[in-house]
This record gives C-alpha cells, structure tokens and sequence, in this order.
C-alpha cells in the first residue's frame, strides 16, 4: 500500500462564533491510500482546540506508513495501538475502511454491520450572533426543511443568549431547538438559566459547564429540567463510561474518539444506561463527515451539519441541504470529489 497527504484550506462560508472563539475557516489534511489500484479516502482537520495544526497532522499522518502493511486489513487490526491523537487515528481509519468498501463493493455501514442507515435529519447550527441575523437564519432553515436547529449560547451576557433562543423559536416555531454554550455558564448560571430555555422549548443543552469536573455535570444533570448532553466531557471511552447513566447524553465526534469503531463501542457502552447518543462533528468537508453519517441512526441527536457550514465544499454524497443527511449508495465512504477549484487545489 502506498498514501500520499493533500492540505487544503476549508472556508466557512461566514465566521461561526461560539463561547471560546470565532472560526473563519479550517485547514484539512486529506490522506489517500491506495491498494491493488483502489484508494480510499479520510480527512483530518486542524483544531486549537485540540492543538492541532495543519504541519502537525501531516507530520502526525505520515508516521502510519500503510507501505509496512500487507493491506488494509492488517493496517486496520494494528491502528487501536497506534500512539497518536483520535483524529489521525479516525483520518487513516476512515481512508483504510473506505478502500475496502470499495474493493468489495459495499457501503461503509455494511462492513460494520450496522445495517442501511436512512436519511435522518440533522441539526444545523445558529452562531452566537445578532438577533436580526439568527432570526433571518432561523426563517431561511425551516423554509429550506430544517426540522432543528442548534443556538451557540455563551455570550458574555446571558440574557443575550436567551433573546437568540427566543427570536430562533419565534421565527421557527415547529424546529426542535438544542442548546450549546460549550462549557460556558458555572452552575450556579446554569441553574437559573436551563429552566428558561426549557420553558421555550428547547429539547437539550450540551456541556453547559466547564470541562473537568465530570461529577459537576453528572449533578447537574440530576436537576436539569431538560437533557443534559456531555461534549467536551465525553472524549474517551473511559469517560463515556463514567458518565453513563448520570447524564441524559454523550456527543459522540470521531474527530475526538477516534473513528466509526471507536464510536460504537462507545455505543455498545451507553446501551441500557439511559444515556443516549448525539452524532457531532466540526466543520470539515463532506469527506470528513460521511463516516458518521453511516452511524446515522443510532442517535437520538444528529448534529452532522460540518460541511454545510463551508462555503466550498470540496466533497459530496452525504446531502444535507434540506436538513437531511445520509450515505450514497456508492460503495466506501460513497463520497466524491467535486472538481477542484484553484483557491482548493
């Protein structure tokens, strides 16, 4: 087998502003890995937050030379022991499970045995804005079939959070709002606020406290008058294990557990807990969300809404632009390349 690295640059299509920061735009790394004449696919894009830049993934990629390995499945038994962030790990996965999909000919949920997921709706996401702007947003996404919509909170005032929430919910009075301050309010804030929010309909609220204090959350959970989802909280399988059954959910992000196999043991961990599971991502392109597509499914919550995000995606077969997302009957990751552009070549 033999890889090569493409780095490009992922604009969105306008800046998403959340408690921590403000994103304009995303550097992805793509590896191809090709096989007796099929090649497969993944995609690593660069975080702060998880201190990962562009030259830091490809440095980090690199280091899994699929040229040691006979073929994909050997590469893909030796990858739980590999030393390196889960978003390397979930990129080479993703690359390895698409060539053999494509080899043999079968979609990606077939060679997890996890059946033919259907089109299922998916969140898209309101930054923290003006109220002007989040309401038109609101207007624009149930109009274009967005069932829900999830609201950036965290401003510096909370009561601005709670007018976007309002102005969303009166704009789009038939979505299914959730909630994000991505760790943003202490408990106390907390505590006053989730019964407000609750009050105009929002269905579940992720990571409303700080990461660190899992115990802080799981208590929190316990009073909550709506769901409280773990994020930031929730990397590991480990974690999820700690808190199954103390919070009302765990998102799941390939880019932070490291891949589809990763995610369904987390899965298999939370079943019967009471903890159910969000589908989340970061902004990526098409390429970077479609292994969790073929999850979709499996959780109550679906926030796959990364690459509808961009202003260019570079990728397609996951849909998405109604509100619905789901994988092509194409074999692998059932994903192509669109035709490049010079400002993503």
């Amino acid at each position: 087998m033999k890889a090569r690295l493409r780095t490009v640059r992922l604009e969105l299509a306008e800046p998403l502003r959340i408690s921590r920061s403000t994103t304009t735009a995303r550097d992805a790394v793509w590896l191809a890995v090709e096989h007796d004449g099929v090649t497969g696919y993944g995609e690593a894009v660069s975080s702060a937050y998880y201190g990962l830049d562009a030259a830091t993934l490809v440095r980090l990629i690199s280091a899994f030379d699929p040229a040691r390995f006979a073929g994909p499945e050997s590469a893909l038994e030796a990858l739980p022991a590999v030393d390196a962030p889960p978003a390397v790990v979930a990129a080479v996965e993703s690359a390895l499970l698409d060539l053999v999909g494509k080899r043999d000919g079968v979609p990606l949920h077939r060679l997890l045995g996890t059946g033919a997921p259907s089109r299922v709706a998916t969140a898209r996401t309101i930054g923290i804005t003006s109220l002007a702007h989040a309401a038109a947003e609101a207007r624009r996404l149930a109009a274009s079939g967005f069932e829900v919509v999830k609201v950036k909170a965290g401003s510096s005032d909370p009561e601005d959070d709670v007018e976007r929430v309002r102005v969303v919910r009166d704009a789009a009075p038939r979505v299914r709002l959730l909630l994000d301050p991505n760790g943003a309010w202490t408990a106390a804030e907390a505590e006053r606020l989730l019964p407000r929010f609750a009050a105009l309909g929002v269905e579940a609220v992720e990571q409303p406290l700080p990461p660190g204090d899992p115990d802080a959350l799981a208590a929190l959970a316990e009073r909550s008058p709506l769901p409280v989802v773990a994020d930031e909280d929730a990397v590991s399988l480990d974690d999820v294990r700690r808190l199954a059954g103390r919070v009302h959910g765990v998102n799941v992000k390939l880019a932070k557990c490291g891949g589809v196999r990763a995610a369904l043991r987390i899965a298999e961990s939370v079943e019967g807990s009471g903890t159910e599971l969000m589908l989340g991502c970061l902004t990526a392109s098409s390429l970077g969300i479609a292994p969790a597509v073929h999850l979709a499914g499996r959780a109550r919550w679906t926030d796959l809404d990364g690459h509808l995000l961009l202003a260019h995606d570079p990728w397609r077969g996951i849909g998405g632009d109604d509100g619905f997302v789901g994988p092509s009957a194409r074999p692998g990751l059932g994903v192509e390349e669109v035709a490049a552009r010079a400002d993503v070549a």
